[in-house]
């Protein structure tokens, strides 16, 4: 399988304090990424990092085998796109306005969207199928349609990495399936790679296809969502004591679940197929 974005030894923090070091990773088209922990382990240091919005400390950046280090801004955002979690802008922009914006990386100074353009961003809007909220001011739509709406932002970019953060952060459960399902869809159909961030490990066991975990040591285990999410590790990072359960699907897949135990120290409930 290509390697398209990979990590080489590297260390990430701020100033003279190192959050992670020794990391070594990659991401390959079509995959999920999942990388999970608790809070203040160093998932958006890490996440910072590989946006070049920190320097890394040490070790290298690569995308398709060359360093970024000295890519210009532009180039690199051409590549990379990045989804925050939704929020809700201070002006009534349309949701088209808003997509449209992720053209940015690809125009000149002062330049504005072309006609080219504003046909990327309603494609963009059809692919996640909301393109019935083009011209809806953007501060009035839901928050599943406003974190969809930035998804469409970021593929507008045409990159070839989405970096997620949390894009499930304050959804309803039925948006966050459909947020979920977009995102495994944009994978498959348009072999895009994503590297999200999530508090539920119920997520990365039935979305990702491969698991990076930070526990409380800072240590990262990488592989695939049912070897690196343990109930050694639940319990180890969460205090939660776990019992994990096969369960054939009538497709013939296996599901699997983690259920809680009594008497535990925290509490949870994670699934995934």
């Amino acid at each position: 399988m290509t390697t398209l974005l990979e990590l080489k030894g590297l260390a990430c923090g701020y100033g003279g304090r190192t959050v992670l070091s020794d990391i070594d990773l990659s991401i390959s088209p079509g995959e999920i990424l999942c990388l999970l922990g608790p809070n203040g382990v160093g998932k958006t240091t890490l996440f910072k990092t590989i946006l070049r919005l920190l320097p890394p400390q040490a070790g290298s950046i690569h995308l398709h085998g060359e360093s970024v280090a000295a890519w210009p801004i532009a180039s690199f955002a051409a590549k990379v796109g990045y989804v925050p979690q939704a929020h809700t802008p201070p002006f009534p922009f349309s949701v088209l306005d808003v997509v449209s914006m992720g053209r940015a990386a690809h125009l000149g100074a002062f330049a504005t969207p072309s006609v080219k353009d504003m046909k990327i961003a309603r494609q963009s809007l059809e692919v996640l199928d909301i393109g019935h909220l083009a011209h809806r001011p953007y501060t009035e739509i839901s928050g599943g349609e406003r974190q969809l709406a930035l998804i469409a932002r970021a593929l507008t970019q045409q990159p070839e990495i989405l970096v997620m953060d949390e894009p499930t952060s304050n959804l309803d459960f039925g948006n966050q399936v459909t947020v979920l399902n977009h995102i495994r869809a944009l994978t498959r159909d348009s072999n895009i790679a994503v590297i999200m961030t999530s508090h539920d490990p119920n997520q990365a066991l039935s979305y990702a296809t491969r698991v990076a975990a930070i526990d409380r040591k800072g240590s990262l285990a990488i592989g695939t969502p049912p070897t690196v999410i343990s109930e050694a590790y639940l319990f180890a990072t969460y205090g939660v004591r776990t019992q994990m359960l096969r369960l054939p699907q009538p497709d013939g897949s296996v599901r699997l679940l983690c259920l809680p135990l009594g008497g535990m120290e925290g509490h949870g409930l994670c699934a995934a197929s």
